[in-house]
């Protein structure tokens, strides 16, 4: 073995151990960051190491691509928005597959050229990336359009015969991948197996609803990870191999915590439906019983509070009202009040929406606590303060067998002292379904955006 060659497992070798560190670090919100950073230092390794050792192409060419993507990394970060990171993860998502789709299909290709005897596994792996590398590519845009609200594919829409349609497309992928294998040099078998595949990324994801779009995410993920992880046993590389089983596998696990957290199975995520009946009318749950309040009449709670629990959901995020709710927590421990988080897995758009945003207003990570936590000592909250949640703090989902949420965990707040939730309106949340808290009677509505309604309440809480 050659010195380069030494050096350059030696450097994948570094690299891996920076992705399955870093992997490790963004398991806690405290470490997150950090983690990202080792994640993001063993893929410039990966990828510098990788371009030298093949010769692929020369260093003003490699200088010049850090430098652009390193700009559009920058842009992206700046301009996009903490409620477009759902959005973003998918698009990311997708790129990594279709990424795998060229890759396959560029070296496959080169190694015909050279006229190579190419080995059985090689092309199995082939159709593999062009088969979950297409599926992630075009199943990523569908999910972005729905998490944008696109009007077009918002709502879930589920073909006639839906099951057997991807069935029949799955099984036309698996024939043409059987095809390139007895025939490597049918480039039309490969290029039809992704129009194919294409199609079915398409219809996977085009039945499933917007409450399942955290599922949906950490899935798509996952897929792109494996098609990454094929792409590496194309080119023999082995940083690519574990980087892209890390992300597989942990998408994953991340598919089964939100799985979990919804009370629902993965394939009753996949075919786009909800357990169960519709529940009761909203006139039969608000007629009458819903009580308005305002900020000074609000203030009042926070009197002698000693515990406060504020509950984020994706209405925070639309809002923006992070840092407003930071300040709420300040005031309150001000006023003396134990303040923490009750954080749910599935609140928001993607798997640790709601960490991300209270990190970036600077809320301490010992504040963020876990429904089981917060439940079991619920009644002995004074104040929760519900901003943007609604189906994960649906008592129906404990009460109700009929529920189209039956049976999910939730945060119990409607066990707690005195409720406040902080809403435009009495609308339903994804699951389409009144809310019974809204109506309780130790519940008091504050209507209004969540940022200002916060800010007010902060303001009321100062001068009270």
């Amino acid at each position: 073995m050659d010195t380069l060659a030494i050096v350059t497992a030696l450097a994948y070798l570094v690299a891996s151990v920076c992705f399955i560190l870093g992997l490790k670090m963004m398991s806690s919100p405290r470490t997150a960051v950090r983690g990202n950073m080792v994640g993001a230092v063993g893929m410039l390794i990966a990828v510098l190491v990788t371009l030298l050792d093949r010769g692929i192409i020369d260093w003003w060419v490699i200088i010049a691509g850090l430098l652009v993507g390193s700009a559009l990394g920058v842009v992206l970060a700046v301009r996009v928005k903490m409620t477009s990171m759902p959005q973003m993860v998918a698009a990311l998502n997708g790129l990594g597959g279709g990424a795998s789709v060229c890759v396959a299909a560029a070296a496959h290709m080169e190694e015909l050229a050279r006229g190579e005897s190419i080995a059985s596994s090689e092309i199995v792996a082939v159709a593999a990336s062009g088969l979950i590398g297409a599926v992630t590519f075009w199943g990523s845009l569908v999910a972005y359009a729905k998490l944008e609200e696109w009007k077009s594919v918002r709502d879930p829409k589920a073909l006639p015969g839906q099951m057997a349609i991807n069935g029949v497309l799955l099984l036309a992928c698996v024939a043409l991948g059987a095809y390139l294998l007895v025939h490597p040099d049918a480039m039309w078998a490969y290029w039809a197996l992704v129009a194919i595949s294409s199609i079915l990324g398409f219809t996977l994801v085009l039945p499933i609803g917007g409450a399942d779009m955290p599922v949906v995410v950490a899935l798509l993920n996952s897929y792109s990870g494996l098609a990454g992880a094929a792409t590496g046993f194309i080119l023999n590389n082995t940083a690519l191999i574990i980087s892209g089983a890390l992300v597989g596998a942990s998408g994953i696990i991340l598919c089964q915590i939100m799985c979990k957290a919804m009370n629902r199975s993965l394939t009753n995520v996949l075919l786009g439906t909800f357990a169960g009946g519709t529940g009761p009318s909203a006139d039969d749950v608000y007629g009458g019983k819903v009580k308005g309040a305002s900020a000074d009449e609000i203030a009042m709670l926070f009197d002698g509070a000693q515990r406060v629990l504020i509950v984020p959901g994706y209405g925070m995020a639309v809002a923006q009202a992070q840092h407003a709710v930071r300040d709420l927590m300040k005031i309150a421990a001000k006023k003396g009040a134990e303040v923490d988080f009750a954080i749910h897995p599935v609140a928001g758009r993607m798997p640790g929406h709601m960490n991300v945003l209270l990190a970036e207003a600077d809320v301490p990570y010992e504040r963020l606590k876990e429904p089981d936590e917060i439940n079991a000592s619920i009644d002995q909250v004074d104040v929760v303060v519900v901003i943007g949640a609604n189906d994960v703090v649906n008592p129906l989902a404990r009460t109700d067998p009929s529920s189209p949420i039956a049976g999910m965990p939730i945060i119990d707040v409607d066990r707690a002292r005195n409720v406040v939730v902080i809403k435009r309106s009495l609308s339903p949340g994804f699951a389409g379904i009144p809310n019974p808290l809204f109506a309780a009677p130790n519940t008091l509505m504050y209507f209004g955006d969540g940022q200002k309604a916060v800010l007010d309440l902060v303001n009321a809480i100062k001068n009270a």
